[in-house]
């Protein structure tokens, strides 16, 4: 009788050949960052300016595509003017930037009839923000029943967003919006069409589908292997936010906005995040954790990044406290000015938190369990009496009239940003955060050179990944195992590798052990 990781990946074999991702420009090791990881411990102002650079290079691809921006504002001024709302919606990284678009509309537009006219949902709903849904992404219908109940009607603008192009969550709700709407909803996406259609049939039928507007936004590889929370999140938010934002403006105004930003981002100078990178790293290493401590203005994005370390890097993800965790994550967000956890969740969101109460997915994403985050005033005094001899310190990271304050210890930088809209101060803090975050990653030796050896296999396409990252390390040891074969033993892996540690370097541990 087959035990269960040996049915589990007998399963994943079945349907692997839409998800052997490997050729997708997204998931190629790019060139410049080969050597990220030594740099990271040995040269950090060399590794600062390389991913400085790289978000350079994702900004000019912006800056190409303002004829397709200013399209995609054109049909939302539209729809904005006849009465109807605007939908965003993602996955994983992408649904972090749809809640951000909305977050940010609601902090320009908090005293405006506009307001309530900007709909945003990710795959498993707002808990997904801190703790991910395992394979939920995997379901193009989970995305057309979380459009359908999000109130989209005939009129309504969907606009979904997907790095690689190929998530089946996304697929599924735009192609719903297609039915349901006769204004077209948009998909926007970082691969090169020629090579989707070659990988996935679902990126063919729906980029092919002439009822779907599509928008190419094609940046390149990542800094790190396949990790499109970096440049791939990042044109996204600005291409959708841009068009969003200035829904009302010529395109001549746009473009002259994009140009201001690229300028300031090419010019402005982020060495200064070395000394937090070596604090932050250090306090890890030295057993003690952290609180990013925030306001409302930056919340969003503070937690986006942090939040985006577990899967990324295989750390444990943020405790919930109605749950029996025994350990905590290294860092948790930290908002004081909030009293309780529904609080803070409504200044971080500028809403009302919005779970999923699926019976049939038993509570994963549920109020009582999105609560049970609780990064209100409460959270120092709870992760302190938690680890009675660990020290919480604090890394202060808050909006100022001109831009932003970092503070952490005795280290302090401001850093002024010369834009009113804030979609221009969330865009330079998360590419800010991306570097900062990754570098200590590799200080901490969470992946190697620019591979993720951390990959947290949760979903089909991450399964892939972390088999085309154990296939690449064994090859360089003289071993070759079918593709097959390393699904069943990563998958007997998952079964007793703790959450923190990685599966592909105890994978390979486990195929050389069996090969002497």
């Amino acid at each position: 009788m087959k035990n269960d990781s040996a049915i589990k990946a007998e399963e994943f074999l079945s349907i692997s050949s839409q998800y052997k991702l490997g050729n997708l420009v997204t998931e190629t090791p790019h060139p410049a960052t080969r050597n990220l990881s030594y740099l990271a411990n040995n040269n950090l102002p060399e590794a600062i300016s390389i991913l400085k650079e790289l978000d350079n290079q994702t900004l000019q691809v912006l800056s190409q595509k303002r004829k397709e921006i200013c399209y995609l504002k054109d049909i939302i001024n539209d729809t904005l003017k006849s009465g109807k709302n605007i939908y965003f919606c993602g996955c994983g990284a992408t649904g972090r930037l749809s809640l951000t678009i909305e977050t940010l509309w609601r902090q320009i537009y908090e005293k405006n009839d506009l307001k309530d006219r900007v709909f945003s949902f990710m795959s498993g709903g707002d808990v997904a923000l801190i703790r991910s849904i395992e394979n939920f992404e995997d379901f193009p219908q989970y995305g057309a029943r979380q459009l359908d109940e999000s109130g989209f009607k005939n009129g309504d603008l969907l606009i979904g967003t997907t790095e690689g192009g190929e998530t089946p969550f996304v697929i599924g709700a735009v192609e719903r919006a297609a039915e349901i709407s006769k204004r077209r909803p948009f998909f926007l996406y970082c691969n090169p069409d020629d090579l989707l259609f070659k990988v996935a049939e679902r990126s063919k039928r729906v980029i092919q589908n002439p009822n779907i507007e599509k928008i190419n936004l094609t940046v390149g590889p990542m800094a790190i292997t396949g990790s499109t929370r970096m440049q791939a999140s990042t044109i996204l938010l600005a291409a959708a936010g841009i068009a969003l934002f200035y829904f009302k403006d010529s395109d001549d105004l746009i473009g002259k906005e994009i140009d201001k930003f690229v300028e300031f981002w090419n010019s402005a100078d982020i060495q200064f995040i070395d000394k937090y990178i070596i604090q932050e790293s250090g306090f890890y290493k030295n057993g003690d954790f952290l609180l990013y401590e925030t306001d409302n203005k930056l919340g969003i994005t503070v937690i986006t990044d942090t939040t985006e370390r577990s899967p990324t890097f295989s750390l444990l993800p943020f405790e919930n406290i109605n749950e029996e965790e025994l350990d905590m994550s290294l860092c948790y967000l930290f908002m004081p000015d909030a009293p309780d956890s529904e609080t803070a969740w409504k200044k971080l969101l500028w809403r009302a938190p919005r779970p999923l109460e699926w019976p049939d997915i038993n509570g994963i994403a549920s109020r009582k369990r999105l609560l049970g985050f609780d990064f209100s005033s409460k959270a120092l005094p709870r992760r302190e009496s938690q680890k009675n001899n660990a020290k919480q310190h604090r890394f202060k990271i808050v909006f100022n009239q001109n831009g932003i304050d970092f503070l952490l210890e005795n280290e302090k930088h401001f850093l002024g940003i010369p834009f009113t809209n804030p979609l221009f101060t969330h865009l330079t803090l998360k590419m800010i955060l991306n570097s900062h975050s990754t570098l200590i990653m590799g200080r901490l030796g969470r992946y190697e050179g620019n591979v993720m050896t951390y990959v947290r296999a949760s979903n089909n396409k991450l399964i892939d990944r972390a088999i085309r990252y154990i296939d690449f390390i064994l090859k360089n040891k003289n071993i070759n195992l079918s593709y097959s074969d390393l699904a069943h033993i990563l998958f007997e892996m998952i079964e007793i590798t703790p959450a923190d540690q990685s599966i592909v370097q105890e994978t390979v541990a486990a195929v050389e052990k069996s090969n002497k």
